[in-house]
């Protein structure tokens, strides 16, 4: 039987390569710090702001050395589909299928998640108006200014992300004089003063939100293949990335904790404003500021990871995992347009699926902020086994920039990143259910589209057959 003939050239399958590596820091950033803003304080209902504290180290820990050994897969192979490169060279198609599924769900559930918060602040603005149309019109914009052209977006991205870490400082300064450590400590442990074996289940139940602190940096992997010199950038962008993540996390948890009962802002969309309200007054200026200026951060992680989802989505379609259609560019702009509506229809129906989707009583926002951080870990995991994995097999593989302290590093992000996943797994059972459904589903869709893999346009990134 004959080789199906790859797609038509008309179909261009190349990106433009227009990031340096300021632009690419910002996109990581920009990436994760609305998990700065919201969604973190949710571990607080049940960790309390001591175990959750504990959780965050972990989790810290898991990021740190997570970023210092991905940074060495996507120098080596700086495709647009991040880690569903590296596990489908790593592991062939069926590992690039998890791989995908997982970044997936990952992207295209963490975007809804933003976009009712963007609706939160605004809300606090407008109370007339339901969260919900503010989150749809989210949706509109930022499509839009991805579909003009990634160097425009980059450029948005490092603006509104500088803006948004300026804010988080200003946010800190402002909470100092009204914050103790007694508010910060009282019922630390689950709801207890002392710590006993009791706190356990909240800190590992709490795990999710303590991910959302810096669920999405590697999506900048996904704009490797945009960036001017990969082998040079990406390093710079991930390793001050994450420090400059880790001292905001641990900054904005502890100072918005010691302001006043920190069980008033454990289960809300906006735990920044309503802290600030807390030492300044609902009158106040520097309110009105952080409620304006501090949708910079909902917005630099929503636009960042709109751009992500997109590249993954094409990546996927142009390797034939995902329907060819999705792989088209804009003829004017030579963006990935089809891919980032597909994404965007997906994320609007989660956001009006909560009148007939609800899930162990918790909000929306809570669950679609499990479901993301279920893809990522499950993506993170394979990531690693593709590291030690193209470690073994292929060990004259280029590597511009190595995974320091290897096989400890690596080693000690996927055993932390099994502690999260086992976690998640026990406390969301439901939602854990339900992803298993989804990508049981993508399989099947998998399994019967070989001829669609086979069709594609051969990418000497994807296997080491060339």
């Amino acid at each position: 039987m004959d080789r199906p003939t790859p797609r038509s050239a008309c179909m261009s399958t190349g990106l433009k390569k227009v990031l340096g590596p300021v632009q690419l820091w910002g996109i990581a950033v920009g990436l994760v710090i609305s998990g700065e803003y919201f969604g973190w304080s949710y571990g607080w209902n049940s960790a309390g702001t001591l175990g959750f504290l504990v959780a965050t180290m972990l989790v810290a820990a898991m990021y740190t050395t997570f970023i210092f050994s991905f940074t060495e897969l996507s120098t080596a192979i700086p495709h647009a589909g991040g880690p569903f490169a590296y596990a489908r060279r790593a592991f062939g198609p069926n590992g690039g299928f998890v791989a995908g599924f997982a970044t997936l769900v990952e992207f295209v559930f963490a975007p809804p998640a933003i976009a009712l918060a963007i609706g939160a602040y605004l809300n606090v603005q407008f109370p007339g108006i339901n969260p919900k149309w503010f989150a749809l019109a989210a949706y509109f914009v930022f499509i839009g200014l991805n579909w003009i052209g990634v160097g425009i977006a980059a450029a948005f991205e490092l603006f509104v992300t500088v803006l948004a870490i300026f804010e988080l400082l200003v946010f800190m300064g402002v909470v100092a004089p009204g914050w103790s450590v007694a508010n910060f400590v009282a019922n630390g442990w689950s709801g207890s003063s002392q710590f006993s074996g009791a706190a356990l289940p909240g800190i590992f139940a709490s795990i999710p939100f303590a991910i959302w602190f810096f669920l999405a940096i590697e999506g900048a992997a996904m704009a490797a293949e945009e960036a001017r010199d990969p082998q040079r950038t990406i390093p710079l962008a991930y390793i001050t990335g994450i420090l400059t993540l880790v001292v905001l996390a641990f900054g904005v948890m502890v100072f918005a904790g010691g302001v006043g009962d920190w069980r008033q802002l454990a289960n809300i969309n906006d735990p920044l404003p309503q802290a600030m309200k807390a030492v300044v007054g609902s009158e106040s200026g520097w309110l009105h500021m952080l409620v304006w200026i501090g949708l910079f951060g909902l917005i630099a992680s929503f636009h960042g990871i709109i751009m992500g989802y997109s590249r993954q989505i094409f990546a996927l379609a142009r390797a034939g995992y995902l329907p060819a259609t999705f792989a088209a560019l804009s003829p004017r702009f030579g963006t990935p347009h089809r891919a980032l509506v597909a994404g965007g229809v997906i994320g609007i129906a989660a956001i009006f699926s909560d009148e007939w989707v609800q899930f162990g009583g918790q909000t929306l926002t809570a669950n679609i902020v499990t479901m993301s951080v279920l893809g990522a870990i499950t993506m993170y995991l394979i990531s690693m086994a593709a590291l030690f994995k193209l470690r073994r097999s292929e060990p004259g593989l280029p590597r511009p920039y190595r995974a320091p302290f290897y096989p400890v590093f690596p080693a000690i992000a996927f055993g932390l990143g099994l502690v999260c996943l086992g976690a998640m797994v026990w406390f969301n059972g439901r939602l854990t259910l339900l992803f298993l459904v989804l990508m049981a589903l993508a399989y099947g869709y998998f399994r019967l589209t070989a001829a669609q893999r086979q069709a594609a346009v051969p990418d000497k990134m994807l296997s080491n057959l060339g």
